[in-house]
């Protein structure tokens, strides 16, 4: 395993070009301005490097050197330690651990319906759809307090949202007029640099 990372002098990412979890590793990578290559991972044709280091077989997937790392949160946070500036994470600890339990709800609640949207099985889409529609309404609000989510900076929480918001069309969730806020703060973190840069020709082709 870490012969096959050794080879690689450059960090490289594998990476699904319509992937939600991919496209926020993607985000960060832009904003930390961090040279990277792209392995762009197709379902069902694996590259063999990543069947060599990956045990669970899944992108995105970060080798950076001999290290190898899985899983979008983990690396979003080793990007965010090991290329601290510009800082995506809050220095302090009590900051630090809330940052890191909105990301887990945002898991947990809206990620999991992501995840039903990207089944396949018409019933339980239409059932994610509802409910990840009827979750981000509700929320409205708190995207309405601060340029970005619950801040005055762009974080890793950013990060989280955007690919997911990017892609509410696709899903055929269409936001009430209530949810102002939302539109207004998706298109705030859409104009940055970072998140023009981390989109692929498939994500592009989602908004024409």
């Amino acid at each position: 395993m870490a012969l096959v990372a050794n080879r690689r002098s450059v960090m490289t990412l594998f990476s699904s070009p319509l992937d939600p979890y991919c496209h926020r590793a993607r985000i960060v990578l832009g904003e930390k301005g961090i040279t990277f290559e792209t392995s762009n991972v197709e379902a069902g044709s694996l590259p063999e490097d990543l069947l060599d280091i990956n045990p669970y077989h899944s992108v995105p997937t970060l080798v950076d050197r001999e290290l190898v790392l899985y899983n979008s949160q983990v690396i979003v946070e080793y990007l965010d330690e090991r290329f601290p500036h510009p800082p995506l994470m809050p220095v302090d600890p009590v900051s630090r651990a809330k940052t890191r339990l909105a990301m887990h709800r945002i898991d947990a609640d809206w990620y999991s319906q992501v995840d039903e949207l990207e089944s396949g099985d018409s019933k339980r889409m239409s059932k994610a759809r509802k409910i990840l529609s009827d979750s981000l309404a509700a929320s409205a609000e708190v995207f309405s307090f601060k340029p970005y989510f619950l801040s005055d900076d762009f974080t890793l929480v950013d990060c989280a949202i955007a690919p997911m918001l990017w892609r509410l069309e696709q899903y055929g969730i269409d936001l009430p007029t209530q949810a102002k806020a939302i539109h207004e703060y998706a298109e705030r973190v859409f104009e940055r640099e970072s998140f023009q840069a981390s989109l692929t020709e498939q994500e592009k082709e989602m908004k024409l």
